[in-house]
């Protein structure tokens, strides 16, 4: 891994949340977590763009929600050091940590449960995609999507530039 001196992040929240960032200044340990978190976003729909005629908007919040559970194993398993700033103003946790609670939780905490009421109310012999995509918010949530997603986006971006791999974000996202 090639070693990166500062990175400055800046990282725009979704639905008006401001950002978050500033210098980064990554150790080793922190070149090691970003990496794991760069290839569990880049291999997700978390960085993709999900068509208009793609996917189901459930798979999209189950692998938006399945970053808390990766998140906070790299932080366990990096241990303290990756909350602590050596020489910049953040350092990995405080980005993860912001991200998590900053863009994935206010995404979830609205709609998963939206979501979870239409699908309980699925008639008989529709298909899930068809009652999916008959729902009167479904574009709405399409569209928090991808504000998520461009949010993610850019933290794979940052991620990407500390573990000096930002190329593969350019085949995550064709």
């Amino acid at each position: 891994m090639v070693a990166v001196e500062k990175v400055t992040a800046k990282i725009g929240l979704p639905f008006g949340l401001g950002e978050v960032g500033g210098v980064w200044t990554p150790d080793l340990a922190e070149r090691k977590a970003a990496w794991d978190m760069y290839v569990e976003l880049i291999t997700r729909v978390t960085v993709a763009d999900l068509g208009p005629d793609e996917g189901l908007l459930r798979e999209a919040l189950t692998s938006f929600y399945s970053l808390f559970g990766t998140t906070r194993q790299i932080l366990k398993d990096g241990g303290p050091t990756l909350a602590q700033a050596t020489g910049g103003a953040v350092s990995f946790g405080h980005l993860a940590v912001s991200i998590l609670n900053g863009a994935l939780r206010p995404l979830l905490a609205k709609w998963h449960p939206l979501l979870e009421d239409h699908e309980a109310s699925r008639p008989d012999g529709m298909s899930r995609l068809m009652w999916e995509r008959a729902w009167d918010r479904h574009d709405e949530l399409r569209s928090a999507i991808g504000e998520v997603r461009a949010t993610l986006e850019a933290y794979a971006g940052v991620l990407g530039e500390v573990c000096d791999a930002k190329s593969l974000l350019a085949v995550a996202t064709p």
